[in-house]
């Protein structure tokens, strides 16, 4: 075995957070869908279907390194209560999931395992993008207030998000 009993659970367990963004994102993405804010909800479902594949890049990183894959329970979705609060519980999401891949880095990085700090590598800059996109999201609901169809304009301007 590659990886470390510690590590494992630690990877075993981000998979099940990130199977939990990928619900969450879900929901966000059906909430503006309800109200035919196509940009909106076709920018969830994007990130819904990106957090699912990071979930299988870890089950795969832990297949290939001899880790057993243990999916733990995916919590449910919550609901939405507004546009803002949802896309401010997304930037608080994946500021949490940079704490927690800092987390699995700093103990790859006591077992010396430098495969894992590189694998985990790809996940911390893909955070730079997933904050720096909810962030700029965010600004721009706030700024839209209740006319959320700025907010699709900008987003059918903008063209494919990088996150």
């Amino acid at each position: 075995m590659l990886i470390s009993d510690k590590l494992t659970k630690g990877m075993n367990d981000q998979v099940g957070r990130e199977l939990g963004a990928s619900s969450q994102y879900l929901q966000l993405a059906s909430y503006f869908a309800r109200d035919n804010l196509r940009e909106l909800a076709a920018f969830f479902f994007r990130q819904a279907d990106e957090e699912r594949e990071h979930a299988v890049k870890f089950v795969h990183y832990l297949v290939d390194t001899g880790g057993k894959v243990a999916i733990p329970q995916v919590m449910a979705a919550q609901d939405v209560a507004s546009a803002e609060a949802g896309v401010q519980a997304a930037l608080d999401g994946e500021l949490k999931v940079t704490e927690q891949i800092n987390d699995l880095s700093a103990i790859a990085a006591e077992d010396q395992d430098y495969a894992a700090l590189r694998f985990l590598g790809w996940f911390s800059e893909e955070q730079v993008e997933e904050i720096s996109t909810m962030t700029e999201l965010l600004s721009v609901v706030r700024r839209a207030g209740d006319q959320l169809l700025l907010v699709e304009e900008y987003l059918s301007r903008r063209g494919e998000p990088h996150a």
